[in-house]
């Protein structure tokens, strides 16, 4: 393709505060440096169905502090056929749009490689999801709102667990990555946290009873992380009433109400860095690459690595947690 002059924006995947802030920052950006830009709503279902509108400056007015996307989003069977990618790219050049910027986890980003791949589309994707399951950035857009989120409810969790001297296994998301109950486990002054990555390795629940739940202690607290690895808050409460009927058990799965909510100043100012590194990188003839922060530094992934590559858990902060926990 030759000089870019406009650029489509979407938003794909499940939502993520911050998302809103990137939009902004992507749109604003573009017409700072004289491209113009569209808004493809509901993601890559609207860029085969054509829900498609020219954005000015003030659409990102007064949506930098709004959780969710304006953009929506949506599952788009379509998208994974050859056909519906065709149809896409129709769309696209009815619109003048010559490159894609791709807000979304690891699924968006692996659409945009095949789409880029077949119609030699430049795209680039932003790293927007709570799960902060992305190789080669330090975090995600809508992370830090999420990890605020479990906080908050955690802390008021333990009122109640003090109060009634139980065990609380808290449900958080993740999928299958324990960034969410690792560091929440550690913000909220958790016992323990249940994570996937270590699911192989050792009993997870049998070291935390034996080791980490001391009987001075009249109540704990254990973050789960939501795979089917861990099984879930629900399978390790069951197992604590079989195997250590002594402990009153009760589960929280706190669910979507992590993805929602005010984004905070962290997650507005990487999603706001990012947006306009999007911009950049195109205008620098960067294609196929997520942006993500390095060291407080702007950096350019391959889709490739971003997406195939494991994102490794800090071993660090499990022995914290550990330490911490007696």
């Amino acid at each position: 393709m030759g000089t870019i002059k406009s650029i489509g924006i979407l938003t794909s995947g499940g939502d993520a505060p911050g998302m809103n802030a990137a939009i902004r920052a992507v749109t604003r950006s573009a017409i700072y440096n004289g491209l113009k830009v569209y808004g493809i709503y509901r993601g890559y279902k609207g860029l085969v169905t054509d829900e498609i509108q020219e954005f000015k400056s003030q659409n990102g007015s007064n949506i930098i502090q709004m959780g969710g996307t304006i953009l929506k989003t949506a599952r788009c069977k379509e998208f994974t056929t050859p056909e519906g990618r065709a149809q896409a790219y129709e769309n696209m050049k009815k619109h003048e749009i010559d490159a894609l910027v791709i807000i979304g986890g690891d699924g968006s980003l692996t659409g945009a490689r095949i789409f880029a791949q077949e119609f030699d589309v430049p795209c680039i994707g932003l790293p927007g999801t709570i799960d902060n399951d992305l190789y080669g950035t330090d975090t995600t857009i809508g992370y830090d709102t999420a990890l605020n989120t479990i906080l908050d409810a955690v802390d008021k969790i333990r009122d109640t667990a003090t109060s009634h001297e139980r065990l609380f296994f808290v449900e958080v998301m993740g999928r299958d990555a324990g960034f969410l109950a690792l560091n929440g486990a550690i913000a909220a002054g958790a016992e323990a946290a249940i994570i996937p990555e270590f699911s192989t390795e050792v009993d997870q629940l049998e070291e935390f009873i034996e080791h980490g739940f001391r009987k001075s202690k009249s109540s704990s607290i254990v973050l789960v992380a939501e795979s089917e690895l861990t099984g879930g808050a629900m399978h390790y409460a069951e197992r604590v009433k079989n195997e250590y009927p002594q402990y009153d058990v009760r589960v929280t799965i706190l669910g979507h109400l992590q993805r929602g909510g005010r984004p905070t100043a962290h997650d507005r100012i990487i999603a706001s860095r990012m947006g306009v590194a999007s911009i950049q990188a195109l205008l620098e003839g960067q294609r196929n690459v997520m942006i993500g922060i390095d060291d407080d530094k702007i950096v350019y992934v391959p889709f490739a690595k971003a997406i195939k590559n494991d994102k490794p858990i800090d071993r660090e902060l499990v022995n914290v947690l550990h330490e911490l926990s007696i």
